[in-house]
């Protein structure tokens, strides 16, 4: 096996273009798994580990952008006012994967279950991708195009993440079989944006890729109180908000667990995050 060791983006990016072949590799918490189990044998490893540019995290302008090779327990350390991915960031793996882990590696793996894929849906990010030719920005869910698929073409790196920082509060949660080291059975972001007047709401582990849930999120937008936060949400407000919310996923039967038990985690997360971010906008007012 071929291992590449690039130092810079720049040098990354060249190797990329003249070994397509070769596999990226940054926490390798994800691929080494498939590795050892002999479900892959890549050629070539192009391990990014070395590369400063892929670590870095800016804001600027409102907007932040995440280097690809941010990993976990530094996203929890570094942004800490971004409470979703903070949570979601603190619920992948252990704390030794968290200090490999990479958000990078969470999007080129492209799984519907990745923890931080529906902090960045409710975000309406970009992924930012590029090449030794150009550099492209997706929406997210343009990146992502189907269960471990992606719009990656085979001569780009995932660069980072980038999305324009929302002024109210969110909230992530999912459920799983244990407390740690375990795969989301469902994962539910809620995001609240007072500026537009909006919610954002985004699912994880219940359909073939991350996605939003427009039905609610109108419902939403529409039922919290934005010129009376000292009123209280209708009686009504939290298990319309929770139904429409789980309607918007399309799960499968697993060995994780049944279509209809996600659904019902889904409900009862929804439910219970969309009190939480909107007593959380409250205390803020």
């Amino acid at each position: 096996m071929t291992n590449l060791s690039p130092r810079t983006l720049e040098e990354a990016l060249e190797a990329r273009a003249a070994h397509p072949e070769a596999v990226p590799i940054a926490g390798g918490t994800d691929l080494m798994v498939a590795v050892n189990f002999g479900r892959l044998r890549p050629s070539a490893l192009l391990d990014l580990t070395r590369i400063a540019e892929l670590g870095e995290c800016r804001r600027e302008n409102g907007t932040v952008f995440v280097g690809a090779g941010m990993t976990f327990a530094q996203i929890v350390r570094d942004l800490a006012d971004f409470r979703p991915l903070v949570e979601a960031s603190r619920s992948v793996g252990s704390p030794q994967i968290r200090n490999r882990a990479t958000i990078g590696g969470n999007l080129g793996t492209a799984s519907p279950a990745g923890d931080a894929i529906p902090v960045i849906a409710a975000y309406d990010a970009d992924v930012v991708v590029a090449s030794k030719e150009r550099e492209r920005r997706l929406r997210w869910d343009e990146f992502f195009t189907g269960p471990k698929r992606s719009a990656l073409e085979p001569d780009e790196l995932i660069v980072g993440v980038e999305w324009k920082a929302p002024d109210g509060p969110g909230s992530f949660a999912k459920v799983g079989t244990r407390n740690a080291m375990v795969i989301a059975i469902a994962g539910v972001c809620v995001q609240l944006d007072p500026a537009a007047r909006g919610v954002r709401v985004a699912l994880g582990s219940v359909a073939p890729t991350v996605v939003r849930a427009p039905d609610a999120e109108a419902f939403a937008a529409g039922a919290v109180p934005w010129d009376e936060p000292d009123r209280p949400l209708a009686d009504s407000v939290p298990a319309e908000f929770a139904r429409l919310t789980a309607a918007a996923a399309r799960p499968i039967d697993d060995v994780r667990g049944s279509a209809s038990y996600r659904r019902h985690a889904v409900e009862v997360l929804a439910r219970r995050e969309l009190a939480w971010v909107v007593d959380d906008w409250r205390a803020s007012c």
